[in-house]
């Protein structure tokens, strides 16, 4: 399973092609593909209108969508921003801690498009969809 980070679905949905946006659009039918409900959010979020929010909402449908709370969740999150922060590497938003400690937990790989989640990949060995 390949979760989809907000960086690369807000990129997809304004039509900004880049190796991600164009590895996504590739893989829709191929492969199983995901989001968490957090990235769920930050989409949503940004978006204009509720009429735009239900249109992207449909689409967003087609994929799988991991409900991510809990207290082993966080627990993790904390423990891998520690981690992470020890071996120099501060990772500035916690939603990012809390996507990739969900995505190693569960063995899912991740496509992204931001730096935060550069040290996960290297020091804590998260899977990473490189297009």
């Amino acid at each position: 399973m390949v979760i989809v980070d907000t960086t690369v679905l807000v990129d997809y949905f304004q039509g900004v092609r880049n190796p991600e946006t164009d590895w996504l659009d590739d893989q829709l039918e191929r492969q199983r593909l995901g989001l968490t409900d957090i990235i769920l959010c930050e989409v949503l979020q940004g978006v204009r209108d509720d009429v735009a929010a239900k249109e992207v909402e449909r689409e967003l449908a087609k994929l799988d969508v991991f409900e991510t709370g809990g207290v082993a969740l966080a627990r993790d999150a904390a423990r891998n921003y520690r981690a992470l922060r020890n071996r120099g590497h501060t990772v500035r938003k916690t939603i990012d801690c809390l996507i990739a400690s969900f995505c190693l937990r569960e063995h899912h790989s991740l496509l992204h498009r931001d730096r935060d989640f550069d040290p996960f990949e290297k020091f804590l060995d998260l899977s990473v969809v490189h297009p």
